[in-house]
């Protein structure tokens, strides 16, 4: 844990770690890549190992898909607190995903010529859950049903099963209730090469989607071209700004949510304008931690991902933030609205002291797949529209290409590309 203070002499070299990061490993990059072409080359059979390597579950091809019979038979274990939590999640996502349904358009800027935009759903894409230390079963939530909001009609999940072989039952309804239509018992880089290159059993997919650590991230990069992305979503990350008013303890606990998810590079940074709030957040995260369940998690991240930094004023931390681009944004200031278009860069921002981060997480609307590593600056979170093909719609008639076709040929010639203009040329020679 990091306390930086404004006056400290090297200030600007103690942010180097924040303002730096990368959200890639060279090394991570390399053993990735080991494991991709395996499964190019030897599709199931290289699955059925890694599934025994990475998650000590021995499968044959036959198992690798989690059959009807084992869908229902999860839901029935599934209490109804959980029931109504994933529904209301479900309902409440897709109910913000079909706000932002883009819609066919056309228009005629110019006389005879008609211009637009047509939109169709993906055919084929694959979500990825993670499972690892814990199931994810909001990920589910958070990307398949914003697939089935769009109108996809395959929507394949691949999450890693639990040492008995068997996948979380509330992860299994939350899968039924959000509109999966295939599950598979695969995890981490080999499920993402599943998706990607498709194997005997495993068909491929059009697009990938969903967070993962970072040896799901590096994955999902070095597949990009075989199969579409939404974005890089490794290790989890939360900033807060924070001023006088901010309460210690709901900034610890709000850092601290970030920090249990497990892997041990997640970060969580404070920004604030108050001297005497770093060492009270200091002090509560030490109290706090001690209380949670998944201590030896959150240790990691006590040790080298945390950082309390304090600022000159409110304009120094919303410059700081769009330099760090975070996943998760958090403003407990006095006046978050007013800070909040300051802030240029970041997944998702969270406004004042009653919006903690974890409403985002699992039920508040827009995805939780949010760009990690600094990752903020040049994407965007997963939305709706990831699920749609964009094709534009051009239309001339014989007047308006007649009237451009000065424009045409001046750019074929500049560009040495005769056979370019002379497509447009030779429609009025007969």
């Amino acid at each position: 844990m990091q306390l930086i203070k404004r006056d400290d002499k090297d200030f600007q070299k103690k942010l180097e770690p924040l303002l730096k990061r990368s959200a890639f490993s060279s090394d991570i990059d390399r053993s990735v890549s080991e494991i991709l072409e395996r499964v190019r080359r030897e599709g199931d059979g290289a699955l059925s190992v890694f599934a025994l390597q990475f998650d000590h579950v021995d499968l044959t091809p036959q198992e690798f898909r989690v059959s009807e019979a084992e869908c229902r038979a999860a839901a029935e274990k599934v209490d109804s607190a959980t029931r109504a939590a994933v529904d209301c999640a479900v309902c409440q996502i897709q109910e913000f995903s079909r706000r932002r349904l883009p819609v066919n358009w056309s228009c005629t800027p110019r006389a005879g010529v008609t211009l637009g935009e047509q939109f169709s759903p993906l055919e084929r894409v694959g979500c990825y859950v993670p499972g690892g230390t814990a199931p994810l079963i909001s990920t589910v939530v958070h990307t398949v049903a914003i697939a089935a909001a769009a109108g996809v009609r395959e929507i394949v999940v691949v999450t890693p099963p639990g040492k008995d072989g068997a996948v979380n039952p509330a992860l299994l309804y939350a899968c039924q209730k959000a509109g999966a239509t295939e599950i598979y018992r695969l995890g981490g880089v080999y499920g993402i090469a599943a998706l990607a290159f498709g194997t005997a059993t495993v068909r491929k997919v059009e697009k990938i989607v969903g967070p993962g650590n970072a040896y799901v991230t590096a994955a999902k990069r070095q597949v990009y071209g075989e199969v579409a992305l939404d974005l890089v979503a490794g290790p989890s990350e939360i900033m807060i700004i924070a001023d006088a008013s901010a309460n210690a303890a709901f900034i610890a606990a709000d850092m601290l949510s970030q920090a249990e998810h497990g892997s041990g590079r997640e970060q969580a940074v404070m920004l604030s304008t108050s001297a005497d709030l770093l060492p009270a957040v200091r002090d509560e995260l030490l109290r706090q931690s001690k209380l949670l369940s998944r201590s030896e998690c959150i240790e990691k991240v006590l040790q080298n991902g945390i950082f309390l930094v304090e600022v000159k004023d409110l304009a120094e931390a919303a410059e700081l933030a769009s330099l760090y681009a975070p996943e998760h944004l958090e403003l407990i200031v006095e006046k978050p609205r007013e800070l909040a278009p300051k802030i240029t860069a970041a997944g998702a921002i969270f406004l004042g002291p009653w919006t903690p981060e974890p409403i985002g997480d699992f039920v508040a609307g827009p995805s939780h797949v949010l760009p990690t590593g600094g990752s903020a600056r040049f994407f965007t979170g997963l939305t709706v529209e990831m699920f749609f093909r964009r094709s534009s719609l051009v239309e001339y008639d014989r007047n308006a290409l007649e009237r451009e076709l000065p424009a045409v040929t001046c750019f074929a010639k500049n560009e040495g590309l005769d056979a370019h203009g002379n497509s447009a040329a030779i429609r009025f020679l007969f």
